[in-house]
């Protein structure tokens, strides 16, 4: 027997519906196909047949007549005779008053229209306790108790119990058997069936099913063939079937139309706008009145709804029969587009809040629909997931999507293409922030070689080419191969530009701070102040880039002891970034380390410490043990506890900030010499 599991809450839940009230209870269990709605009032009737002495009367409302049913089963199981010279509706009030005695469950299975069954529920007295099972929601005066898919646990445990008697299969591939049970969304009788299919079949492995339910969807026989001593007598596309069945064309259009979403949490707005002709008042009817009344559409938040995994496999199943499937993908494509679009280089805390909702349907188009996205827009989902995640500091999850744009866009527009150079210098900067310096290296010259040959050496994509890899060869102490580059950036970002615009104050920036490392202090000075004001009043106070323009002023300004100047620009730079990025954050991060940095350098020890460590265990747990930045981090703690005589902990905290810097920039960088040097003078203490 199949052991009934994740469902402890629900009876309890079930029982306190029926037996609070002193009237007649009536209550529904209301769900989409498939939830295990039946079983739970069959498993409630019967851990609770003790206390109903009068009986259970269990009918099928899509059978017969519910009325006609009612007197048979008096008849038949009560050896009742209700007159046969009155009409049925008097024939059941005699039912009800000669019932036998004691508390009486009556449950009406499978309900789709609660106005044919009530009138034969008047008169019922107290002790007589309806229970209705359906996929639609009931009128207010009904208590509801809604079913949800099972929690993850309980579906792995029915999974384990289905297959009991070949014990330690789902631990062999527990993993897989957990995407299992996700692929099917949880649902019971999707796990069920999968669970006695793989029961008759000792030798099919986990990952072999998975493969066949990947391949045949729903049509996978395991989905199809229920057995026989199963509650449910259909199988999962049977089941949706029939709520498909009571859709109108709009109804099943708009099903179909919210499949080519991800199976994740769906903006309500994003679908308005798939459907620029439709009424939205329209849409809102056939939402609220058709899908979610019949439990097609799940509601997850205000303007936040999402389809069952198996439900959007069935709706897009639908959608091959559609005339208009291929008009439908476009507009979908076209409306995920125009949100990456609008995905910033540096996404604030806020933007990267605003957009997250929208992240999985991105990544719904480029994966399976991209084909339906223009040539022009091809790049855009993928610059639009890239910049989400490397935004955020999550480069690993940036980089899939930087070098699928770069095939993507390869294949189907070729090798001589602008669009190919911007995706080379998106994957070349991304590598540049993971401290892949020499694959950011290579990448950086074939965008820039590809920029001049189709752009010609007057074009602003040319001088941004320029500008990356300038501020590579800067990262990696290569001052002369990176000043000429800065340089005729500037000159052609000016030239192109105006002296007003973001890209010339960026240019600013980045030459005054190679100034500024190389000790060039009177060049650098005018730079960061020409570059601050320039973005203040292109960007306003409230921007990632002028609290890094802050920051870097500050640092100048530290560098020349002229802490009063210092200290409240380091303090404004780490506000704004909190403010805008969150409290994890590269630039948070780097934000505090120069603080703590600024600190240490006036002997306040105290309020340096906590701030190194702080940054510490930020580019750890964002960039990885073995990143530049967690060298750089390591490496200004060490000098700290220096300062302080603490000669052990700095050289346990030198060596392997040399250690990343060797792997990572070489043995030659101005860094690893530097820090081979410290360590030298530093072992004379030891």
């Amino acid at each position: 027997m199949v052991k009934f599991v994740g469902r402890d809450e629900e009876l309890e839940e079930l029982d306190k519906l029926l037996q609070e009230n002193n009237q007649v209870a009536i209550a529904a269990i209301l769900g989409m196909g498939g939830l295990g709605k039946t079983e739970l009032a069959l498993q409630y009737a019967m851990t609770q047949r003790e206390n109903y002495k009068g009986g259970l009367c269990w009918l099928q409302a899509k059978v017969e007549d519910f009325g006609v049913q009612v007197v048979r089963f008096a008849r038949t199981q009560l050896d009742l005779n209700p007159p046969e010279e009155v009409d049925l509706p008097a024939q059941v009030q005699y039912c009800w008053r000669n019932w036998r005695e004691g508390n009486v469950l009556l449950v009406v299975d499978d309900v789709t229209d609660y106005q044919q069954i009530r009138p034969y529920l008047q008169g019922v007295s107290s002790r007589f306790k309806v229970l209705m099972t359906t996929r639609q929601k009931l009128g207010a005066a009904i208590k509801q108790l809604s079913l949800d898919v099972l929690q993850p646990d309980a579906a792995l445990e029915l999974l384990r119990s289905l297959l009991a008697e070949t014990p330690g299969r789902i631990e062999r591939e527990l993993e897989v058997a957990k995407e299992l049970c996700e692929w099917l969304g949880y649902l019971p009788l999707g796990l069920e069936l999968v669970g006695r299919y793989l029961a008759r079949k000792p030798d099919l492995s986990l990952s072999a099913i998975m493969q066949r339910l990947e391949k045949k969807r729903l049509e996978q026989a395991a989905l199809v063939n229920p057995e026989a001593d199963m509650t449910a007598q259909l199988g999962v596309q049977a089941a949706f079937e029939l709520s498909w069945q009571e859709l109108a064309e709009d109804d099943r259009l708009l099903g179909c139309v919210l499949s080519l979403f991800a199976t994740a949490p769906i903006p309500w707005n994003l679908v308005e706008n798939c459907l620029p002709g439709k009424d939205e008042d329209e849409l809102e009817e056939i939402r609220d009145d058709k899908l979610l009344n019949l439990h097609l559409l799940q509601r997850r938040g205000e303007g936040i709804y999402q389809l069952h995994p198996l439900l959007r496999e069935f709706f897009q199943s639908k959608f091959t029969g559609l005339e208009q499937a291929e008009e439908f993908k476009r507009s979908f494509c076209q409306v995920m587009v125009a949100v990456a679009k609008e995905i910033p280089e540096t996404p604030t805390l806020e933007e990267i809040n605003a957009v997250s909702l929208a992240i999985p349907h991105i990544a719904e188009v480029a994966n399976h629909l991209i084909q339906y996205v223009s040539d022009e827009d091809l790049i855009w989902p993928f610059v639009g997931l890239s910049f989400f995640y490397k935004g955020q500091g999550l480069y690993t999850q940036a980089e899939p999507w930087c070098q699928q744009c770069l095939s993507t866009v390869q294949n189907r527009l070729g090798d001589n293409h602008p669009d190919v150079a911007t995706s080379l210098n998106n994957l070349a900067l991304l590598y540049k922030s993971q401290g892949k310096y020499d694959q950011a290296e290579l990448l950086y010259l074939q965008a820039l070689e590809l920029c001049q040959r189709l752009l010609g050496d007057n074009h602003p994509d040319v001088a941004t080419s320029l500008n990356n890899l300038a501020l590579l060869y800067k990262s990696q102490g290569l001052y002369q191969r990176a000043e000429p580059l800065y340089l005729q950036a500037l000159e052609l970002r000016q030239r192109l530009l105006g002296d007003n615009h973001p890209d010339v104050a960026q240019s600013l920036n980045n030459l005054a701070l190679l100034y500024y490392s190389q000790g060039r202090y009177d060049q650098a000075e005018p730079l960061f102040l020409q570059a601050l004001e320039l973005y203040k009043r292109l960007l306003g106070d409230n921007h990632p880039d002028v609290a890094s323009s802050l920051n870097n002023l500050a640092g100048f300004y530290k560098s020349q002891e002229r802490y009063n100047q210092a200290e409240p620009l380091f303090l404004q730079a780490l506000e704004i970034y909190k403010r805008l990025l969150g409290d994890n954050h590269p630039s948070v991060a780097s934000s505090l380390n120069n603080l703590a940095g600024f600190y240490k350098s006036q002997e306040r020890y105290n309020q340096a410490e906590p701030l190194f460590l702080q940054a510490l265990e930020i580019y750890k747990r964002l960039l990885g043990d073995n990143h530049p930045s967690v060298a750089s981090s390591l490496n200004n703690l060490a000098f700290l506890y220096y300062s302080q005589g603490l000669y052990q902990r700095a050289e346990f905290l030198l060596l392997q900030a040399l250690n990343i810097w060797e792997q990572s920039l070489g043995g030659n960088h101005p860094n690893t010499v530097t820090v081979r040097e410290n360590l030298a003078i530093l072992r004379d203490y030891l």
